[in-house]
């Protein structure tokens, strides 16, 4: 049975080219108001490959016509979220090995898949590649699922001093994915069978690869120093970062921000207190942000000056 915590959700989708000649990303979102049922879909086509593009538009309206056949019960999509969400990869896929089949010449065509879905106060997603899925709570930026690259497994040899990180970085296949939806076999799927337990005041950020041209710790600083603004105003200011980062070679980058409250209670209208003028000091404070993946593991610690 739902929880009976509704959250609010306030979202905000952005998409910029980057350094690119087309766009590969695709994304979409739908945040109903005052329904149980919310969520995002984000593909990111693969660089390089044939049709990339037509790949990641497929496979999100694949998981839009999914998700519409369930929206008007969520209680019961929730019973099934596990099977639903596999499906709609599985579906996907199915369309993606369609559309090769009937023209040959998009061989190669194939895409990242990422799908938060928002059941009340619970985060449940699906992920295929390396498009990332953030939470940032309190001081901490966690990245939730897992990255389906060989830059990950670089990066492993390198912690277990396997490797130099010098040979890892300039291995020449760091870019490359470990699965993908591309119409055969799917290698890799994170699916967790349990889902999150939002807070009010978390903030969930999807996005495609293009976000990582910037450190994980300027995510973490824009995204802190900003929390109390909009979710259009965080995701401005990410692409911003981005853009004045003026990387040669900025991939496409799509994501959206999402921002979690819990409404405040109705309160009785109270007659306004008197204005007294008062002078303002502001209080700066020290805080220490820490970057973290999946498995818990503190990537980067940093401080911040903030003012209150």
């Amino acid at each position: 049975m739902l929880n009976q915590v509704q959250f609010v959700y306030d979202a905000a989708v952005v998409a910029a080219i980057g350094r690119r000649e087309l766009q590969e990303d695709a994304i979409a979102s739908r945040f109903p108001a005052k329904s149980e049922l919310a969520y995002v879909v984000l593909a990111d086509g693969m660089g390089g490959h044939s049709d990339g593009d037509l790949a990641s538009q497929i496979v999100v309206q694949e998981f839009l016509d999914e998700m519409e056949l369930h929206a008007d019960d969520p209680a019961n999509l929730e019973r099934n979220i596990s099977l639903v969400l596999r499906h709609s990869i599985d579906r996907a896929n199915r369309a993606v090995a369609s559309e090769i089949s009937t023209n040959p010449d998009r061989t190669g065509m194939g895409t990242t898949f990422v799908a938060p879905v928002f059941l009340r106060n619970r985060l449940y997603w699906v992920s295929v590649g390396d498009s990332p899925l953030y939470l940032m709570r309190g001081n901490r930026l966690s990245r939730l699922n897992q990255e389906h690259s060989f830059a990950k497994r670089l990066d492993r040899l390198v912690s277990d001093g396997l490797i130099s990180k010098r040979d890892a970085d300039l291995d020449p296949d760091r870019q490359c994915l470990t699965s993908a939806l591309s119409g055969g076999f799917v290698a890799e799927i994170d699916l967790p069978d349990r889902p999150l337990e939002l807070l009010d005041g978390d903030v969930v950020i999807v996005a495609s690869d293009g976000l990582l041209f910037i450190d994980e710790s300027q995510v973490a600083r824009l995204v802190f120093e900003n929390r109390d603004r909009p979710s259009t105003e965080i995701s401005a200011r990410l692409i911003r970062e981005i853009q004045e980062n003026d990387d040669p070679q900025q991939d496409n980058v799509s994501l959206c921000v999402i921002k979690v409250s819990q409404p405040a209670p109705a309160e009785k209208l109270q007659p306004p207190a008197p204005i007294r003028p008062r002078k303002i000091t502001p209080k700066r404070t020290t805080v220490q942000l820490q970057v973290q993946r999946k498995d818990n593991r503190v990537i980067r610690k940093f401080s911040l000056q903030s003012e209150d």
